[in-house]
C-alpha cells in the first residue's frame, strides 16, 4: 500500500445521500462542500477511507427503508473494492432507546439500555442487541458504535443518563458482556465506550471538555470494569471520551488525545488489541482545544486507529500525510493502526459479498423481532411509586387526559389509552408551560376521571405544571418518559412509572400497567437521590413495585 493509501484507512467518514451514485442537490451541495465533489460514491473514491459512519440527521439523510440501506451500502463497498481493493467499515450508533438511528417502523424499536438495566436479565440484553445486529448485517452495516459502557453515578448526567445501563459497575459490566456477545450473535461488530468513562459529568462533551475528578482507585472501581469486561468478551472496536481525567493524565487534555489513556492504560494496562477509535472529532470537546489538523495528528500519536468524523477531511487527512513524512508519526506507527483496520476487515468477514435489498426488507422489523422485544420492554416497565395501590384502575372506560412537555410521548400516550376504550383529551404543555398553559391544563383535569403526564425532565416550569395537576381532586399518574431521576422534583406524586424512553412499545407496556393488563416488573438500575440533597436516597437501585391484576 502506498503512504496515502496507508493514511486513507486511518479515516471513518460521514457522506451526504441515499445513493451512492446519485443524490439529491442538497446532499450533493452538501458533499461538495466537506470533500469538492458530488456524491457518496465520488468521496470514496478520492479518500479511501477505512470506513463510513451512518446518520439521519446532521444533513446526510443516509437511512431510509430497509432495502434502500442495504443498496447503498453495497454500492460504497463496490466502489471501495474497485479503488482499493478493500471493503469499509460501514457503521452506525445504534443504541437502542434514545439513541437510535434507524427508523422505526420498520426496525424493531427497541427499548435502550436503562430500560435493560430495569428487567435485570443479562438475556434480555443479549437478545435485544442480538435483534439490532440482525437488522443492520441484513442492512449491509457491520459495526455497531454500540453498547455504552459508562456508569451513570452522576443523576445530573446531561449526555448519557439513560443510554447506561445503570449506576453499579458490577451490573453494567455484565450487561456490556452480554451486549457484545448479543451483536456478535447477530453478525456485527460491537463497539464499548466512552473510554476512560463518562458517567460521572455533568458537562456534555458535545459543547464541553467534562473533567472526571475520579482518583485512579475509584476509576479502577467504578468506570473501568465494564471495559474490562468488554475486552473479556471480545469487543472489536473501544471508542475514546474526549473527557479530561486528571488522575490518569495531569496534563487535562482530552482523553482521546492522552498517550497515558490510549496507550498506556487502554493497549497496554487492559490489554485490548482491537481498534481504538475517536468519539466524533467535530465535538467541542475535542475541537475546542485542537483544530482538525492537530486533533488527528495528536490522536494518532496518542495510539488511536481510526479518527471518526473529523470536521475537516481535507485539512486532517494532508496532516497527517505530512506528519508521516516528516516522521512525527514513524511508519511503524502509522502501520501498526493500518495492520489493526485490515485484520478488522478480515476478521468480521468484510470481504464477503454485500447484503442484498429484498434480505434486508425480508429481515428488518420481522414479527418475531418485535415480538421478542415487545416482552423484554415489558419487563423493564417501573412501578416507583403507587400510593394507596391506585393501579392497577379498577374501572371500565374513563375519561383521561395526556398532558406533558414530550409531545411525542404525549401523542403515543394518547393513542394506547383510546385503544383500550377510554375517551381521550391531550394536551402538549410544552417543554416551558407558563402560567397560561398550566391554567389550561388544570381547567382540562378537573373535568377528567384521570390525569396520566409525560414527564421528560425537571425544568422548573414543568415541576410547576405537575404540582399543579396534583392540587386537584383528580387522580394523577406520573410517567418518567425520559429519565427516571425527574421524581425527585416532585416527589408528592402518588404514582410514579419508568419508562426510560419515549417510545411507542414502552409506553403502549406502561399503559397496559396502568389499566391493570399486566402487572410491572422492572427494577431501578440506578438509585434517585433527593433534590434538595443528594446525599439522601429516595429510592435506592433495585427499587420496584409489584401489584396483582385484578
Amino acid at each position: 500500500m502506498s503512504v496515502e493509501e496507508k493514511v486513507g484507512q486511518l479515516f471513518m467518514i460521514e457522506v451526504a445521500g441515499r445513493d451512492a451514485f446519485r443524490v439529491s442537490e442538497d446532499a450533493a451541495a452538501l458533499n461538495r462542500q466537506r470533500y469538492g465533489v458530488a456524491t457518496p460514491a465520488e468521496v470514496v473514491r478520492k479518500y479511501a477511507p477505512g470506513g463510513v459512519i451512518y446518520f439521519s440527521a446532521r444533513g446526510d439523510d443516509n437511512l431510509g427503508a430497509p432495502g434502500q440501506i442495504a443498496r447503498l451500502s453495497g454500492g460504497l463497498q463496490q466502489v471501495s473494492r474497485d479503488a482499493s481493493g478493500l471493503p469499509l467499515i460501514i457503521s452506525v450508533d445504534q443504541e437502542g432507546g434514545a439513541v437510535s438511528r434507524l427508523p422505526t417502523p420498520p426496525a424493531t424499536e427497541q427499548p435502550g439500555n436503562m430500560a435493560l438495566g430495569a428487567t435485570w436479565s443479562t438475556a434480555d440484553a443479549r437478545r435485544s442487541y442480538e435483534i439490532t445486529a440482525a437488522e443492520l448485517e441484513a442492512c449491509g452495516i457491520t459495526a455497531d458504535h454500540a453498547p455504552v459502557a459508562d456508569v451513570n453515578v452522576n443523576p445530573a448526567n446531561p449526555v448519557i443518563g439513560v443510554r447506561s445501563f445503570g449506576a453499579t459497575a458490577e451490573a453494567v459490566s455484565a450487561f456490556v458482556r452480554a451486549a457484545v456477545e448479543g451483536l456478535h450473535r447477530g453478525g456485527v461488530a460491537a463497539t464499548a465506550k466512552h473510554f476512560p468513562g463518562h458517567g460521572d459529568t455533568d458537562t456534555d462533551s458535545h459543547v464541553g471538555l467534562p473533567r472526571i475528578t475520579h482518583s485512579r482507585a475509584q476509576l479502577d472501581a467504578i468506570d473501568l470494569p465494564p471495559f474490562r469486561a468488554a475486552v473479556a468478551a471480545g469487543v472489536d472496536l473501544i471508542m475514546t471520551a474526549h473527557i479530561s481525567v486528571p488522575a490518569l493524565d495531569p496534563t487535562g487534555v482530552p482523553a482521546t488525545m492522552s498517550h497515558a489513556v490510549v496507550t498506556g492504560l487502554l493497549r497496554e494496562e487492559l490489554g485490548f488489541d482491537g481498534l481504538i477509535v475517536t468519539d466524533a472529532l467535530d465535538m467541542r470537546g475535542a475541537s475546542g482545544q485542537f483544530p482538525p489538523d492537530k486533533a488527528a495528528v495528536t490522536a494518532l500519536a496518542a495510539g488511536v486507529d481510526m479518527l471518526v468524523l473529523s470536521p475537516d477531511l481535507p485539512r486532517a487527512y494532508a496532516a497527517v500525510l505530512d506528519a508521516v513524512r516528516s516522521g512525527r508519526i514513524s511508519m511503524t506507527r502509522l502501520d501498526a493502526s493500518v495492520i489493526r483496520v485490515l485484520s478488522h476487515k478480515v476478521r468480521r468477514g468484510l470481504f464477503a459479498t454485500a447484503s442484498g435489498a429484498d434480505r434486508a426488507e425480508r429481515v428488518v422489523g420481522g414479527a418475531g423481532f418485535r415480538s421478542d422485544v415487545a416482552a423484554i420492554t415489558s419487563r423493564s416497565t417501573t412501578l416507583v411509586k403507587n400510593d394507596g395501590g391506585a393501579l392497577p384502575l379498577r374501572t371500565g372506560a374513563r375519561s383521561v387526559l395526556v398532558t406533558g412537555a414530550d409531545s411525542v410521548a404525549v401523542s403515543r400516550l394518547a393513542a394506547s389509552f383510546r385503544s383500550r376504550g377510554h375517551v381521550v383529551r391531550t394536551l402538549d404543555a410544552g417543554v416551558a408551560p407558563g402560567p397560561a398553559v398550566i391554567e389550561e391544563t388544570v381547567g382540562l383535569a378537573r373535568s377528567a376521571d384521570l390525569v396520566v403526564v409525560a414527564s421528560s425532565g425537571s425544568a422548573d416550569a414543568q415541576v410547576g405544571l405537575v404540582r399543579a395537576l396534583l392540587a386537584t381532586a383528580t387522580p394523577v399518574v406520573v410517567i418518567g418518559v425520559r429519565t427516571p431521576y425527574d421524581i425527585n422534583r416532585f416527589p408528592g406524586a402518588p404514582v410514579y412509572l419508568a419508562t426510560y424512553g419515549n417510545g411507542a412499545t414502552a409506553l403502549d407496556q406502561a399503559v397496559g400497567v396502568v389499566v391493570g393488563e399486566h402487572g410491572p416488573s422492572g427494577r431501578l438500575p440506578v438509585s434517585v437521590p433527593a433534590a434538595d440533597d443528594p446525599s439522601r436516597t429516595l429510592f435506592p437501585v433495585g427499587h420496584g413495585l409489584r401489584f396483582e391484576r385484578p
